[in-house]
């Protein structure tokens, strides 16, 4: 059976190519998904799994799969997390298994696949990787890609959910006060300067702005471990507990796997900037930095 060994939460396209064609491969899912600020008119994430994926990938849709129905304002977010027995549901219909590697991908960067990750990781599963530089980095080396759509498959994994630390919306309050909260989103959200989904513009008081982007290259690979070291070392992680937010709980997902990548641990605010912003009795922040 194949077992990814060295510790890293990341595949390359290479190596997949070889566990792919070992005797038991890993399970492939495609996380393809317009996040916010996608360019409207283009084919959807569906179609653009059905027009060309990896062999065997069987294709997840990330508010269906992956969270459950945004519930009602300042509760949850637009993306809260799924309800176990829902969510493995749908991962055994995939074909996940507590005992066979799981790779998860997207179209290039990881955003949406960090939140598949996150959440299989989170439920208890222990084997899964992330392809670095996604669907894109696949296509770049050559290897193989098909439109034929896998029959449903039956795993046998069941969660065990709380495996990753999380915090609400009152924790995250407190983190921003005594130690380090992570607004993963871009700098002219964070800044208030524009909002394109949710009820407030700002962030947190007392939060960093770390945008997610900045941890790939152009290419959509994750940038080299030093560097992403020396990247949330410069905002005190590692020296401080530390924890993430994004808009909805997705992109904070793949900051958490960044900063494991560059072997920092980090906790999730599930809700995020949706659930935040959503209820009046929150402040709203529109500075700069703080300190």
């Amino acid at each position: 059976m194949t077992t990814f060994n060295d510790g890293s939460p990341l595949i390359s396209a290479a190596e997949l190519g070889e566990a792919l064609a070992s005797e038991r491969p890993p399970v492939l899912l495609d996380v393809r998904y317009q996040l916010v600020g996608a360019a409207p008119g283009g084919p959807t994430a569906a179609e653009e799994y059905r027009a060309g994926h990896l062999p065997g990938a069987h294709f997840v849709d990330l508010d269906r799969d992956l969270a459950a129905p945004p519930g009602a304002p300042g509760r949850g977010g637009r993306h809260p997390l799924p309800d176990p027995e829902e969510f493995g549901a749908a991962m055994r219909g995939f074909g996940v298994s507590a005992g066979r590697p799981v790779v998860v991908y997207d179209g290039a960067a990881s955003m949406a696949a960090a939140r598949a990750w996150w959440l299989l990781r989170w439920a208890g599963h222990r084997d899964v990787r992330v392809l670095d530089g996604g669907f894109a980095a696949w296509q770049a080396a050559g290897l193989p890609v098909t439109d034929e759509v896998p029959e449903p498959a039956e795993g046998d994994f069941r969660p065990v959910p709380e495996q990753l630390p999380t915090v609400d919306a009152d924790g995250a309050a407190d983190w921003a006060r005594s130690g380090l909260l992570l607004d993963a989103r871009s700098g002219e959200r964070y800044r208030g300067e524009a909002e394109p989904v949710d009820p407030r513009a700002g962030h947190v008081p007392g939060a960093v702005s770390a945008p997610t982007s900045e941890n790939v290259r152009p290419d959509g690979r994750f940038r080299p471990v030093a560097e992403l070291l020396a990247r949330f070392r410069a905002f005190g992680a590692g020296e401080r507990r530390t924890a993430v937010y994004c808009g909805s709980g997705v992109t904070a997902a793949h900051q958490i796997l960044a900063m494991e990548v560059a072997g920092l641990d980090a906790t999730l605010y599930p809700g995020s900037w949706s659930e935040w912003s959503s209820d009046p009795s929150r402040p709203v922040a529109v500075t700069g930095q703080p300190g």
